[in-house]
């Protein structure tokens, strides 16, 4: 098991015409999962805000 890991911030913008924000996320978690990327934290502060995630996967 390595012990470097690589880090990606993801940044989902509000949309206030579309698809549901948690669709959206699901879709787009789903396909970085796919790609060996982990979600380790999100935040979420304002409706106005993007939600921010940190994934990470081994280098």
């Amino acid at each position: 098991m390595s012990d470097r890991w690589s880090y990606k911030v993801l940044e989902l913008k509000p949309k206030l015409l579309g698809g549901s924000a948690s669709v959206r996320l699901e879709d787009e978690l789903n396909r970085l999962g796919k790609l060996g990327w982990e979600l380790v934290s999100m935040t979420h502060s304002h409706f106005l805000e993007p939600i921010r995630c940190v994934l990470k996967k081994e280098s």
